[in-house]
């Protein structure tokens, strides 16, 4: 019956009420919520009230994943994978989009041999770039990586790398790499959130700040990837990943997904 009830349009509405005030007043760095369905990115954002901070550009998320820097996950090891294969075939120059302060750059830096001449360069917004240099000075004494706010900077790269960052993008990465002239050959990609058969936005809250966030129709990602010359090689499921909207189940997501394209030259 508590079932049948909560279909009911009077109680569907109290209990969406009530979810509203649990998700703005959500203040947990250990688990994120989210709210909503949007059909773009605008729609998602003008949802969020404008007394919550927005995005990642404060020094509260700058302070994010400190712990990472210093360990790996599962789903971290096809990117490893992927990564040594392609230092071994000679690929020298990484293009880390929303890589915070360069936790894979770290992470994985215990597991791999990188090579000589590397060159890693992480994008992302201003607080967490400052907050990576500050952090850069004290723990990356071969001075390999690098900061960078201009997305033009991943032109001629070998891997385009992006863990978990392609969600918060006001743009797609087709459109990201139809803008460069020389188009990275290798693509590396974790954590993407995919659905079936929809693209949409939702609002994640991630305890110190709300977001959009994007999710992508699947047909959509790999076409639109593969009219710009990549080639799907490689695919794995990312299951510690959940994506639970609550009163959208369709849209809610189970796991998320990782990727190696590759792309001629």
């Amino acid at each position: 019956m508590a079932t049948q009830a909560s279909g009911w349009p009077g109680i569907r509405g109290m209990l969406r009420a009530n979810y509203e005030r649990r998700f703005l007043a959500h203040a947990s760095t250990m688990q994120n919520l989210y709210r909503g369905v949007f059909p773009t990115f605008a729609q998602a954002q003008a949802s969020i009230p404008a007394s919550r901070p927005q995005g990642y550009d404060n020094a509260e998320s700058a302070s994010f994943y400190r712990e990472r820097t210093r360990r790996v996950f599962l789903n971290d090891y096809p990117m490893m994978w992927w990564l040594n294969t392609l230092f071994d075939a000679g690929s020298r120059s990484v293009f880390d989009l929303g890589g915070h302060i360069g936790i894979a750059y770290y992470g994985y830096q215990r597991f791999l041999r990188y090579p000589d001449g590397l060159r890693w360069q992480v994008l992302d917004v201003p607080a967490v770039m400052q907050a990576g240099a500050t952090w850069a000075a004290k723990n990356d004494s071969l001075g390999r990586l690098g900061f960078t706010g201009r997305r033009e900077d991943a032109d001629g790269v070998d891997i385009f790398f992006a863990a978990g960052s392609l969600q918060y993008l006001d743009y797609t990465l087709a459109e990201l790499l139809a803008s460069l002239s020389r188009r990275p050959p290798h693509l590396l990609l974790n954590s993407v959130p995919i659905h079936v058969r929809e693209t949409y936005f939702t609002v994640q809250n991630t305890g110190v700040s709300c977001c959009p966030y994007r999710v992508t129709a699947e047909r959509e990602f790999i076409d639109g990837l593969a009219a710009l010359g990549y080639r799907l090689r490689d695919r794995w499921e990312n299951t510690d990943r959940r994506c639970d909207i609550p009163f959208y189940p369709e849209h809610s997501l189970d796991r998320y997904f990782g990727f190696y394209f590759s792309r001629e030259a």
